[in-house]
């Protein structure tokens, strides 16, 4: 078998033995256990394994996020299908938890959908600078959106960005961000999470972690190929809006540790895709 059916295969097994991680959904932290960005404080992301037993794996796991998504590593998979996305309006919550500023959807704003499971979606957040890097390049910002099937399996897709025209999402969020007080949750009302412009079809898969406590393993991720814009503006909000030393909230990269990092890319029939 060749180098490329090999990746394939054990993607594939990796995707599907992937609910064997997370076979109930731990969530990201909030801020009730403080933990910090900053290594030497005793609380940054090389200790976070020391602060809270429940962490273990942020130290010892060898499928942690975020990774570097290096040109060489990466394998063309068209099998990998188009994302399907199916989401719609609906209530939602805006918080500021110290880390980072969520806006969690109450209703059934939709779901994703990868090798024939539903996903559902929880919430979106954002971190500065991006935690993903693209051939050793971090960017200005990157909004995680959180998914969870019925069985605990957690897909998240990432989006970066980089400084330019306002994010349409943000620029709606942005008086709630600049008036938000730590830990206070408002009501939102409808929000439609279609708004949240993905701007390609080209995306990056593999199987890592959440990337803040506990570091959860089994998670889906989906990084979206395109950068889009943000203004300094918005991000100036996000970063003064998390008061708990989080101006910089974005994790180190992880070791990659042999895992395959797969590219889905439309077949080009007549023009660009």
């Amino acid at each position: 078998m060749s180098v490329y059916g090999i990746t394939s295969v054990l993607f594939v097994t990796l995707l599907l033995s992937s609910h064997s991680f997370c076979t109930a959904f731990e969530s990201e932290v909030d801020d009730e256990i403080p933990f910090t960005y900053v290594e030497g404080t005793g609380k940054g992301p090389g200790e976070w394994s020391q602060i809270d037993p429940h962490w273990q794996v942020c130290d010892n796991g060898a499928m942690q996020s975020p990774i570097d998504l290096l040109d060489q590593r990466v394998k063309v998979f068209p099998n990998l299908g188009k994302l399907k996305r199916d989401y719609k309006p609906a209530e939602a919550t805006f918080k500021n938890r110290g880390h980072d500023i969520t806006v969690a959807w109450k209703g059934d704003a939709g779901k994703i959908i990868i090798n024939g499971t539903d996903y559902k979606l929880v919430q979106c957040h954002w971190h500065s600078p991006s935690e993903h890097t693209f051939n050793g390049t971090r960017y200005n910002l990157e909004q995680h959106i959180v998914h969870l099937s019925s069985n605990g399996g957690i897909a998240v897709v990432g989006i970066t960005y980089k400084y330019g025209r306002p994010d349409p999402f943000l620029a709606k969020l942005l008086q709630h961000i600049h008036n938000s007080v730590h830990k206070e949750e408002i009501e939102l009302g409808i929000v439609n999470p279609g708004d949240i412009k993905f701007g390609s079809r080209k995306y990056f898969r593999y199987i890592g972690s959440l990337t803040v406590p506990p570091c959860t393993e089994g998670v889906i991720w989906t990084i979206i190929k395109k950068v889009r814009t943000v203004s300094r503006e918005q991000v100036r909000a996000l970063r003064k809006a998390v008061d708990d030393g989080f101006e910089w909230n974005a994790r180190p990269i992880q070791p990659l540790d042999g895992r395959p990092v797969l590219l889905y890319q439309p077949t080009v029939t007549g023009g660009s895709t």
